[in-house]
């Protein structure tokens, strides 16, 4: 199985637009180690004429100019493209399937909840489905195991098992229609395997650990895991009034019950952080945060790594 990082940044993107903090400057200056990166997204394939999205972000059009293998292939239209797989209705999950409107036929795999959001809430998604056939809804729900299918049915050899990772919507979501759904069904964790037993753990947004997911990981061969901020406090301390990392859904990488302390038992799977916010100080490869994920055993994900499995 092959894997791309298109993007690595969290939502917002790398320097973010409207941002001057110490990042962001020191990257518009030049001043540090730092890269720019595209908002979060990732690509698998079995064959490399058969690609599926893991979320589609924002940036995602830019994101396959700059890939060759998901270039059109032949004449006319005719992308690889065969599937997104989203793993919630967050914004910088959701809003790149917008750019993929120009009648192409591809399946979207999603919990039910995130099918009413998208196809009862928001009219203009409608666009991805003017011809018969255009999107092949697929919904899963956690606990499931099945094949990446193409839009006419033939098996692309990656399975995917889904679970749940955090109870909570997105903020867009209207209140009364967030409570009326379930739970379990906000956000996705994947597993997605290869036919020679390789797999892959994709948990871009996770708001808690527990025992049973770092079971999970520990079988896995990579894992890309939120690593959007060092503290859980980091926004607060740059902008203030802003909310804490556990309550946008994401634990923090640093810190006594941080991802790097609660997964340093892990030891099969490569393991990388991603979905990284423009405030991290790790996205600093000269500073000591960067130095003391890289000691221990971990990398942080660049736009354009790339693994195989």
């Amino acid at each position: 199985m092959y894997v791309e990082i298109l993007g690595s940044a969290a939502g917002g993107g790398f320097p973010q637009w409207n941002c001057n903090c110490h990042n962001c400057r020191s990257l518009r200056a030049g001043t540090l180690s730092l890269k720019p990166r595209l908002q979060t997204q990732v690509a698998v394939s079995q064959s490399q004429n058969c690609w599926f999205l893991l979320n589609a972000s924002p940036d995602l059009r830019t994101q396959i100019e700059r890939t060759p293998s998901l270039h059109p292939q032949g004449h006319g239209r005719n992308s690889p493209i065969r599937g997104v797989l989203l793993t919630g209705g967050d914004i910088d999950q959701i809003a790149g399937l917008l750019s993929l409107r120009e009648l192409h036929c591809f399946c979207l795999y999603c919990a039910p909840s995130i099918r009413r959001i998208l196809e009862e809430d928001n009219s203009v998604f409608g666009m991805l489905q003017r011809i018969p056939n255009q999107l092949s809804w697929h919904e899963i729900r956690p606990g499931a195991s099945f094949p990446l299918l193409d839009p006419a049915g033939a098996n692309s050899g990656i399975g995917c098992t889904v679970f749940a990772l955090a109870h909570r919507y997105p903020a867009y979501v209207r209140r009364e229609r967030s409570s009326g759904l379930p739970p379990d069904q906000a956000q996705f964790g994947l597993l997605l395997e290869s036919p020679s037993g390789k797999s892959l753990a994709y948990l871009p947004a996770v708001g808690d650990i527990s025992p049973s997911l770092i079971e999970r990981l520990s079988l896995v061969d990579l894992v890309l895991f939120d690593g959007t901020f060092w503290t859980n406090d980091e926004l607060r301390e740059i902008q203030g009034g802003e909310s804490r990392a556990e309550e946008m859904g994401h634990i923090p990488v640093s810190g006594p019950n941080g991802s790097l302390r609660k997964l340093a038992g892990l030891r099969r799977p490569r393991k990388v952080f991603i979905h990284l916010n423009n405030t991290n100080p790790m996205l600093d490869e000269s500073g000591p945060q960067y130095r003391e994920v890289r000691e221990a055993g971990w990398e942080v994900a660049e736009d354009g790594n790339r693994y195989e499995l």
